[in-house]
């Protein structure tokens, strides 16, 4: 086993979370493409409740997911990873059993109050090494994107088999399945990660929120969200419209989804080898909110709809992968973790807002209007993302010190951001550690521990 790869402990965490998070996230998006249609089955049925029941689950997510984190610290990360994914079940519970659109609203909200995003990411962290840390979060990250696809078809599918009850029990079950995997699958953790890989920090949150390219992103990827839970609550609605039957929405989903992929990642490809990152990123943008805009306008066939809907899922493809890197390559060295904190709330909380928004626009006027409101997030979010600056490309690492003063600290920083390839250095003596961020072609590891003390 060398340095470079990961070891079977962190494979078997890499993979376990994974599926937590990927069974989690089911819960979120299987609901997206059917609760417009099999909803109507329901007491007090209409668009704007549509739109708070998709959008409840974000918004009792992006309150409580700092604090659940924060309680993980304390606690430890698997009693409040097996309560959330408790809390999580019963809600599931609630909505399959309800007979009104208000109590489904209230058992996603339930779904939500089972924030354990930070405590897994935390997790996460603390079963793994530093330098294969990234590893271990990009095989969570596909895992995110993959449980959407798969959604996708589920969703349907369970749907036209067994109505919108269905869905909740499926999510209900895959929550269970999650608590046998963290219970007796996830490897133990021997020691915490430090708080500033993974968790947000109170007296942090202020000076990233003011931080003005990091508020750039934070109210991007709010705003990305925002259009994704605005479209569906007309988008399913318009595939029947079309004459496309509900239990064959699959058929569109699932080649766009696809077929984003595939053409996401030559994209993202080519912007990273020409330094055209920007370019790519406000392209992006103004690709998703024209392609709104032509739904909006009115496309006569269920092919012109599947053809917006791939330029789509392409921008928020490209923009939901590249977005966490900046941030975390733009976050002060000892705070990327409150600057995930800040950036995931912002995420949640937009899937809220769209919900309402898609909701109030539908029951207000037409079908179509949604996706206008949706294009004009986009031209948004184009104006505020124009003057926006790619940082360069780093690499975050901590280091273990012992020190026992802040004078200490101090000299040791200074030693530290002088070493080849360090560009910013940050040392906590509260927490015995040194952040560092560097670039990665110049950077001497080996360096860095001998002048912390570590060799």
């Amino acid at each position: 086993m060398t340095a470079s790869s990961l070891n079977s402990r962190e494979k078997r965490a890499a993979v376990s979370l994974a599926s937590v998070f990927a069974f989690r996230m089911l819960g979120l998006f299987m609901l997206m493409p059917v609760l417009a249609i099999y909803g109507q089955e329901l007491s007090g049925f209409s668009p704007i409740w549509i739109g708070f029941a998709i959008g409840a689950y974000g918004l009792t997510q992006a309150v409580l997911q700092i604090p659940m984190g924060w309680l993980s610290d304390k606690i430890g990360r698997k009693k409040v990873i097996v309560g959330g994914l408790t809390v999580f079940a019963i809600g599931s519970m609630i909505a399959a059993t309800a007979d009104s659109m208000q109590m489904v609203t209230l058992g996603r909200a339930l779904q939500g109050m089972g924030a354990i995003a930070s405590s897994l990411l935390a997790f996460a962290s603390d079963l793994s090494r530093d330098e294969q840390r990234p590893k271990v979060m990009a095989v969570i990250g596909m895992s995110i994107g993959m449980s959407f696809a798969i959604a996708m078809l589920l969703g349907p599918m369970v749907a036209a088999a067994w109505g919108l009850a269905g869905v909740f029990w499926l999510t209900a079950i895959l929550a269970v399945v999650g608590i046998f995997i963290v219970s007796f699958l996830v490897p133990k953790a021997v020691s915490k990660a430090p708080k500033g890989d993974t968790l947000a920090s109170v007296s942090d949150i202020k000076k990233l929120i003011k931080h003005p390219q990091l508020a750039r992103l934070d109210l991007g990827v709010m705003l990305l969200h925002l259009t994704l839970t605005t479209i569906f609550v007309a988008l399913p609605g318009q595939l029947i419209a079309k004459g496309l039957a509900a239990q064959a929405h699959w058929q569109v989903y699932i080649p766009v989804l696809l077929l984003a992929f595939l053409l996401m990642a030559p994209v993202m490809i080519i912007a990273i080898r020409k330094e055209k990152e920007k370019l790519a990123f406000v392209g992006s943008i103004a690709v998703l909110a024209l392609s709104m805009l032509a739904m909006a306008i009115g496309v006569d066939s269920i092919i012109g709809m599947a053809m917006c809907m791939l330029a789509y899922f392409v921008a928020f493809n490209f923009l939901e992968a590249t977005m966490p890197a900046l941030v975390s390559r733009l976050a002060p060295a000892s705070q990327k973790g409150s600057a995930m904190g800040v950036f995931s709330s912002g995420q949640f909380f937009g899937a809220f807002l769209g919900g309402i928004l898609g909701g109030y626009v539908a029951q207000s006027t037409t079908p179509q209007a949604v996706f206008a409101a949706a294009a004009v997030v986009g031209v948004i979010w184009l104006i505020l993302a124009w003057n926006m600056q790619v940082p360069p490309r780093s690499k975050m690492i901590s280091l273990m010190t012992e020190l026992s003063n802040e004078q200490q600290a101090q000299t040791l920083a200074s030693r530290l951001v002088a070493l080849p390839g360090v560009i910013e250095a940050t040392v906590v003596c509260d927490e015995n550690r040194s952040y560092l961020k560097i670039d990665d072609k110049e950077f001497d590891l080996d360096q860095a521990r001998k002048v912390a003390g570590l060799i």
